[in-house]
């Protein structure tokens, strides 16, 4: 992330559909401008302008393909500033059915940048906990070299860390649950596992995540119930 000055950072924030950009960049796949112009409800002239200021601003990267500009947060940091803003944050009015819909999908699953969030993401952190594949002391969060080859057995999914400069694990606490989630690398390998095993699917319109009938028995034998 570009270095920016707290008052210009401010002035970019200040503006309410920049911040509706961010949060649906929050969900982690690029998105193209006219997408993300429907998802926020303007004209694709207008977010390309708020596209552009981002950029700017060094908080999402812009790439094209073919003819279109796709869209992503620029690093990890901007997610995790999104997500701190949301959890500051009250809960719109929900207005309609389909309202209420979405919002019961993202308070079950959801991608929060590169790893699962909501009841799912949560019920996962506590299930590992529980397993001992993470250890948990004073809100400080370890976990074993062998631990992806464990979970990966354990849950039946393929989960493989990716070689980064990025933590292996760190809690992140979760804007609708108020409790911590997993993320770092452990957290991108186990929803990249998840999606690879067709436990979740990436909707279309927004960054909830749908989970299939076998997804639903994994996380019931997690223990997790209800999603």
């Amino acid at each position: 992330m570009a270095s920016i000055a707290l008052e210009e950072l401010g002035r970019v924030l200040a503006e309410p559909v920049r911040l509706r950009v961010l949060v649906e960049l929050l969900g982690g796949p690029p998105l193209p401008a006219g997408a993300l112009a429907a998802r926020v409800g303007v004209a694709p002239s207008t977010v390309s302008a708020h596209l552009a200021r981002l950029e700017q601003a060094g908080l999402i990267v812009l790439e094209r393909q073919g003819r279109a500009r796709l869209a992503r947060l620029a690093d990890p940091a901007v997610a995790d500033a999104v997500e701190s803003l949301l959890r500051l944050s009250g809960e719109s009015a929900v207005t309609s059915w389909s309202a209420h819909d979405r919002r019961a999908a993202l308070r079950a699953a959801r991608s929060c940048y590169d790893h699962l969030a909501g009841r799912a993401g949560v019920g996962v952190a506590d299930a590992l906990v529980a397993r001992g594949w993470i250890d948990e002391r004073n809100g400080v969060w370890s976990v074993a070299d062998d631990a992806p080859l464990a979970l990966s057995e354990g849950l039946g999914i393929d989960v493989r860390l990716a070689p980064s400069r990025r933590p292996v694990l760190r809690p992140c606490a979760d804007w609708t649950e108020r409790r911590p989630h997993v993320a770092g690398r452990l957290g991108e390998a186990i929803l990249s596992g998840m999606l690879a095993a067709d436990w979740v699917r990436r909707r279309r319109d927004d960054r909830a995540l749908t989970i299939t009938p076998l997804g639903r028995e994994g996380f019931e034998q997690l223990g997790i119930d209800g999603l």
